[in-house]
């Protein structure tokens, strides 16, 4: 069943996907090298609390952290621990709340001081990808438009599209269905309808689509371990344009000052 939300349902939503956006905008000030990717999730943990909601992941099937700390070669589900960042790391942090009932999730890669210019091209990339697949997030479209779209762009630069892993539906449930892959024929998949939300989250590797499961049971790494990014907004499917309830303003204006 996809469960097509109503304006009221949507407006909540957005409330919990702001505070998403706001929470990485938040535990972006404290990125920089010496920093534990456990210190960052305790940020996260205090300002979510702080803000009336609850972390969606801590504890989501046993994962022990509010966040996802994917370093480098790690492309999602990373765990928050001792891991210490380093200059010229770059850092993939995923975040969900559940406030009033509904489920916001964002993701955003971060650099680590100075980065390569090869590895700004890999967080730029990924994106302007996020944004084509958004652009295919209309009424009447399939989901195969934007899993085409995004793994159209990045293809053309040879990196590798994770198979593995796909955007979601999003609600009461942080999973809901359908399931958005990154990749795709046009026209192809589920038609999508006005009131649906979904999580379209690009996972792009510098190298191989390949990956693989660390002995963690949760971070998955590029298998040829060359870095990776992730970007991810909450939207809504409408009519004319999508609607992103999510938003990566708080962490541009500071990002970029």
């Amino acid at each position: 069943m996809i469960y097509i939300k109503t304006d009221e349902e949507i407006e909540i939503q957005r409330e919990s996907s702001l505070l998403v956006g706001k929470t990485l905008a938040e535990v972006s000030k404290y990125i920089q090298p010496g920093v534990k990717t456990k210190a960052l999730d305790k940020v996260a943990e205090t300002f979510i609390r702080d803000h009336q909601a609850i972390p969606g992941f801590l504890g989501y099937g046993g994962f022990p952290g509010t966040l996802c700390i994917s370093v480098n070669d790690q492309v999602v589900h990373g765990i928050p621990g001792e891991t210490v960042l380093k200059e010229g790391d770059i850092v993939s942090i995923d975040c969900g709340v559940l406030k009033n009932g509904f489920y916001g999730d964002s993701a955003y890669t971060f650099p680590v001081g100075e980065i390569s210019e090869e590895l700004q091209q890999l967080i730029d990339r990924t994106k302007q990808s996020l944004y084509l697949g958004i652009e295919q997030a209309v009424a009447g479209n399939r989901v195969g438009d934007i899993g085409f779209a995004v793994q159209n762009h990045v293809e053309k630069y040879g990196y590798g599209v994770v198979r593995e892993l796909v955007g979601h539906g999003v609600g009461k449930k942080l999973h809901e269905k359908p399931e958005v892959p990154n990749y795709g024929r046009r026209g192809s998949g589920i038609k999508l309808k006005a009131g649906m939300v979904i999580a379209i989250e690009p996972m792009v590797n510098m190298g191989t689509k390949a990956v693989h499961q660390e002995a963690d049971g949760w971070t998955i790494r590029t298998a040829d371990r060359k870095p990776s990014a992730h970007f991810e907004h909450t939207v809504v499917i409408r009519n004319d344009k999508a609607d992103i309830l999510s938003s990566f303003k708080f962490i541009e204006e500071l990002v970029n000052h």
